[in-house]
């Protein structure tokens, strides 16, 4: 079993940052390919971005590509999203999610076992 734990969160003006973190326990944690995920209202929650139980890989969203970065500690269990030049549409609740997940479906919600209970990101214009 896996517990995750998100914050961060905040409003920022648009072409600011944020770093998210999301703090992660369970004996296994570090083995887990992690990703964010987001959702706003009327959507369905998308991809952001994941990386690798080892770091070494990561993968974006288009819509993130060059403005976000993943990153993750596994000596402190923890995961990282930097946000920089935000944009009012990145606004949504942010989620960080494990699993053990095929290189392919790293940007499908479905295949992540275990999820966090969300961090609000508002970006105003």
């Amino acid at each position: 079993q896996v517990q995750l734990v998100e914050s961060g969160g905040g409003l920022v003006q648009a072409g600011g940052s944020l770093r998210l973190s999301c703090a992660a326990s369970g004996r296994t944690a570090s083995s887990y390919t992690m990703g964010w995920f987001r959702q706003s209202p009327g959507k369905q929650r998308e991809f952001v971005a994941a990386i690798s139980w080892s770091g070494g890989r990561t993968y974006y969203a288009d819509s993130v590509k060059g403005r976000f970065t993943i990153s993750r500690d596994n000596a402190k269990n923890t995961v990282y999203l930097q946000m920089n030049s935000l944009k009012p549409e990145d606004t949504a609740v942010y989620y960080c999610a494990a699993g053990e997940v095929p290189n392919n479906w790293l940007h499908s919600r479905y295949e992540y076992d275990y999820w966090g209970q969300g961090t609000q990101v508002t970006v105003s214009s």
